[in-house]
């Protein structure tokens, strides 16, 4: 359902701007796409793009307000062609080019900014939101439609249809804005398992938490918190299946589920287990389609601390195509009771909307401790 502006609205002015090579590391397995190297490996990979038709999502969910908008968008690739498409006012700011750079996204940037606009919108990741941050600082409002692989930053709506309420929300009904964190993790260290997160500074954003992301959260590393993870895995342990193949996730409590098998699990990739043996590790969409061809197979995953996503957000790998093909009804969700107590709800942004609504319908079992589980809705 496309999201409908009030009747009697005024004009507004919305900066738009892709980075068009945002998220093509996801389902290839590199956790990221920063750098012209990173770039050549995805696409030698099979990585396609995804900004592109995030975007698209998210300007087809906004047709109801088009009449009252005019959008500043970057040249060609980077906003121009979908605004085309789709038939909005617009502007161009910046010049084609055959390949963009950070530096294409910061000046496109400043000059939106420069230009006069109620709201800067973006599809991209992390890296992304650096680059605009860079340009703009807190000079004005900016939200950003998620397109990336790693989405720690506070900037992004939950989905681009969920970015697009925000939009009309903010522009017309009026949200509160809030500093919201820029952050970003070092993706060589990433791809090396190591976690780390910086903050690299704010930007204002519109406020509504029910349509926008909070930051990623760690979980906290407690006696409690360790007993209950094994708790978990040992049940996990308990009704693996013969013959059965696991796609794995990552994050800490799934990896203990491999600890308890004496098996080293990447705690920040996806990993495939078969009889209670790892059979590869930090694997890419294709190669899990390859294994399920021929295999009975279940899922594990667990919810991003902070954010509630069990799909969408670091485990692209295990996309649309994987999880129609092993089934909702064969996906195990754990989490321990103080991680899940945070959240009303859990969350999904798969890119694929239908995927999305039949897991919203149904909602999902979560495993929170030793043969216990908890019915979650999901948002």
């Amino acid at each position: 359902m496309i999201t409908k502006p009030p009747p009697s609205i005024p004009n507004k002015t919305l900066g738009f701007i892709i980075n068009p090579i945002a998220g093509m590391g996801g389902t290839v397995g590199l956790k990221g796409t920063d750098g012209q190297q990173t770039l050549k490996q995805a696409l030698a990979l099979g990585a396609a793009p995804i900004a592109t038709k995030r975007a698209q999502t998210f300007l087809t969910e906004l047709l109801s307000a088009r009449p009252h908008l005019k959008l500043i968008v970057g040249a060609a690739n980077m906003g121009e062609t979908e605004a085309k498409k789709l038939g909005y006012t617009y502007k161009v700011i910046g010049e084609t080019k055959p390949k963009t750079t950070p530096k294409d996204t910061q000046s496109i940037a400043k000059a939106v900014a420069e230009a006069g606009v109620d709201l800067l919108v973006y599809c991209g990741g992390d890296g992304t939101t650096r680059d605009i941050q860079k340009a703009i600082g807190m000079t004005l409002p900016v939200l950003g439609v998620p397109t990336g692989v790693k989405m720690h930053s506070a900037l992004f709506a939950t989905s681009p249809q969920a970015a697009a309420r925000v939009v009309i929300e903010y522009l017309w009904n009026g949200l509160p804005l809030q500093e919201a964190e820029v952050m970003d993790i070092d993706e060589q260290a990433f791809r090396e398992n190591h976690l780390s997160a910086k903050l690299y500074g704010y930007m204002l954003s519109p406020f509504e938490p029910h349509l926008i992301q909070g930051n990623k959260m760690e979980s906290p590393i407690t006696e409690n918190e360790v007993e209950n993870q094994a708790a978990i895995a040992l049940y996990i342990l308990e009704e693996m299946q013969p013959g059965v193949l696991y796609i794995v996730g990552p994050g800490t409590t799934t990896r203990t589920v491999a600890d308890l098998m004496d098996q080293k699990k990447t705690l920040l990739g996806v990993d495939l287990f078969l009889d209670k043996q790892i059979i590869a590790q930090d694997v890419s969409e294709k190669q899990i389609l390859i294994h399920i061809n021929t295999k009975p197979t279940k899922i594990i995953v667990t919810p991003i601390g902070g954010q509630g996503f069990i799909f969408g957000r670091g485990n692209q790998q295990i996309s649309p195509k994987v999880i129609r093909q092993v089934g909702i009804n064969n996906i195990f969700v754990i989490a321990t009771k103080s991680k899940l107590a945070k959240f009303k709800h859990l969350r999904v942004d798969t890119g694929d909307p239908e995927l999305d609504e039949t897991f919203r319908q149904s909602g999902i079992r979560v495993i929170v401790d030793y043969k216990i589980t908890q019915h979650m809705p999901i948002e």
